[in-house]
């Protein structure tokens, strides 16, 4: 596999976006979004504000996963924070970095999003969550 491209997708890109999406129902033996539901998504990527950003992860031209993240608002700290939806490489290309290149690529955004609402790095303190 040659170079992994991550970049945001954007409203010619929804198609994509869902057959990614119904990519990961199937392997999660879920139930795939509607005609509505995959109507409402590619309003989202074509919205001046959308309400979450979706990116691609790319090898050789092909779409071969996708991540999902928008933001959201935690109540105790009353402060906004980013939250990542979905994070999804088709089986096939797997263990050959995809996932790690489009995690650290949220990883990034999650920075400059922290950052924008001025935040700051704290060295004493560093808290990682994740659900299993």
């Amino acid at each position: 596999m040659t170079e992994i491209a991550i970049r945001r997708a954007g409203a010619g890109d929804a198609s994509t976006v869902i057959a990614l999406l119904i990519s990961l129902a199937e392997y999660e033996k879920l139930i795939p979004p509607d005609a509505r539901g995959r109507e409402r998504l590619s309003a989202e990527l074509a919205s001046v504000n959308p309400r979450f950003e979706a990116y691609l992860a790319e090898t050789d031209g092909k779409a071969i996963g996708y991540a999902i993240v928008f933001e959201t608002y935690g109540s105790f700290r009353a402060k906004s924070k980013l939250y990542l939806e979905d994070l999804f490489i088709l089986p096939e290309y797997r263990g050959r970095g995809a996932g790690k290149a489009l995690f650290e690529a949220m990883v990034k955004q999650a920075r400059e999003f922290y950052r924008k609402m001025g935040g700051r790095r704290l060295n004493a303190l560093q808290i990682f969550q994740m659900e299993l």
